[in-house]
């Protein structure tokens, strides 16, 4: 029996698919360093809203009449038990998505969140919030890995992943420092409020020039 035209001759492997040729995007140095500077302010912004409560927490403690059982949920499980699990699907939806914009929308949530904590009149409205805000945060580090991986080639990665690991300790610093100005010069809610705030802009940055 003849061969039928265009079939593969007995024992011959299958042609594999052709891959995506991804050589056409080749940012230069500087579109680079700009993506790189705003998906560490990002992190920063992911690390100065989780300290925020740390922070006012005596005297959210004394406003709301909490206990330190609620303290330590709202401070431990209430965050990370909610950012473990979410880290996950929202990994998975920045691999099948676009993940500046899962990256836009963790920040807007995160930040939506972080306000809210400040309009609380309870336990139950804070836990909620801080569930908002750890599910929110868990979108932050996998669409930004990502980009870092596509934005720098693999001899300068290293270093630009090291770069975007700073913003843990100038969250955490940048944290401090400005609740505590703003706790001193207004109150525990104005503290809130103003975290929640500085993640607009940087949404608004990560939509219009973020490739």
């Amino acid at each position: 029996m003849s061969r039928p035209e265009g079939a593969p001759e007995h024992g011959a492997a299958e042609p594999s698919p052709p891959m995506r040729d991804t050589r056409a995007f080749r940012p230069g140095p500087a579109t680079s360093a700009w993506v790189l500077a705003i998906l560490l302010l990002a992190y920063v912004l992911n690390f100065v809203d989780r300290q925020v409560l740390a922070l006012v927490l005596e005297d959210v403690k004394a406003d709301l009449s909490l206990t330190d059982a609620q303290l330590g949920w709202l401070l431990g499980p209430a965050f990370s038990l909610f950012y473990t699990v979410a880290g996950f699907p929202i990994a998975r939806l920045a691999d099948t998505w676009s993940r500046k914009g899962v990256l836009a929308a963790s920040l807007a949530v995160w930040s939506a969140m972080t306000a809210f904590c400040g309009s609380a009149v309870g336990f139950g409205q804070l836990l909620v919030a801080r569930f908002g805000v750890a599910v929110g945060e868990a979108g932050g580090t996998p669409p930004s890995h990502s980009l870092i991986s596509d934005y720098f080639p693999p001899e300068r990665r290293a270093t630009a992943l090291a770069i975007y690991g700073w913003g843990i300790f100038f969250g955490t610093g940048f944290g401090f420092v400005l609740g505590g100005l703003v706790v001193e010069a207004f109150d525990w809610r104005t503290a809130f409020y103003v975290a929640g705030a500085l993640g607009l802009p940087v949404v608004a940055l990560l939509l219009l020039t973020v490739e």
